[in-house]
């Protein structure tokens, strides 16, 4: 959800799967999660599929979404 979000907004992103890359995952636990979809926009980690919060991130990022 979170990628057709993003994708659907014009806003680029990285996508990593901590199934098949284990330097992804161990990213994923040094930052202190254990779990997916998290996205980082900035300094921000987002938990799940959050629109208002993706957006909120985006604004203070300054990333211009259409």
């Amino acid at each position: 959800m979170v990628k057709v979000y993003l994708s659907r907004k014009g806003v680029p992103f990285n996508e990593y799967n901590v199934s098949t890359d284990r330097d992804a995952l161990m990213r994923l636990v040094e930052m202190g999660f254990r779990t997916t979809p998290l996205t980082v926009i900035g300094d921000q980690k987002i938990v799940g599929y959050k629109p208002s919060d993706i957006d909120s991130a985006l604004e203070s990022a300054g990333v211009s979404a259409t």
